[in-house]
């Protein structure tokens, strides 16, 4: 049995790392007394996945945290043992058990919703590029990857975005192959406008994945 629990990254910790957040979940699974699997070996720990890493000085209310039981629980019981063991600013919005076969988290994340708030003088002129954005079929930006920085159309990435009142909201693409970031997407809206980027905090709406008739769905929905 596995269980998957969605929490929250409030403001005050957005920028604890993801390496620093996995080891306090490591001693935040310790506590709870639930039957956690753990790997074998000198070092032991919980057997345990996140639906997908992120940034660091971003918030969000749609974390997943896949974990390993070795026995059968109670969903209610998990709930409570994870809410005693994380603090109010990793605040657990939803727990529910699947079986061991359940495709992870992570290989079901296909996208992501990001609401970005935006700060200063070159706000207005960033959302009003968003029209163009969206008609134009090619949009080039930079984008860091693990062998370096490459230039790339990020325009298929952006499935949906819309102004918001104090900013954008946004669907992007994911996954290991194709993935765009809110914080990229502002600064290429920013470059459409020739002015710079504006100041922006990111917010981590929800992660999604396909249905069986391929719809996004968010993934404790699947």
């Amino acid at each position: 049995m596995r269980m998957l629990v969605r929490f929250g990254k409030n403001p005050r910790l957005r920028f604890i790392s993801h390496l620093d957040l996995q080891r306090f979940l490591h001693m935040a699974l310790n506590r709870t007394g639930l039957p956690i699997q753990y790997s074998q070996g000198f070092n032991p720990h919980p057997l345990m996945a996140f639906g997908s890493a992120l940034a660091l000085g971003w918030t969000s209310e749609y974390e997943l945290l896949d974990v390993r039981l070795s026995a059968p629980m109670g969903r209610k019981r998990c709930e409570e043992a994870m809410r005693y063991a994380l603090p109010e600013d990793l605040p657990v919005l939803e727990v529910k058990l699947v079986e061991d076969r359940t495709p992870s988290a992570m290989s079901r994340v296909v996208a992501s919703d990001y609401h970005v708030r935006l700060t200063g003088e070159t706000a207005p002129a960033v959302i009003g590029a968003i029209e163009g954005f969206l008609a134009a079929d090619e949009v080039l930006a930079v984008k860091k990857t693990k062998s370096g920085e490459r230039e790339i159309n990020i325009r298929p990435l952006a499935l949906e975005i819309a102004p918001a009142e104090d900013g954008l909201d946004a669907r992007l693409m994911l996954t290991e192959r194709d993935a765009l970031k809110a914080d990229l997407l502002v600064r290429a809206l920013a470059e459409r406008a020739g002015v710079e980027a504006p100041e922006m905090r990111i917010h981590r709406r929800t992660l999604l994945g396909r249905d069986e008739a391929g719809e996004l769905r968010p993934l404790m929905e699947l």
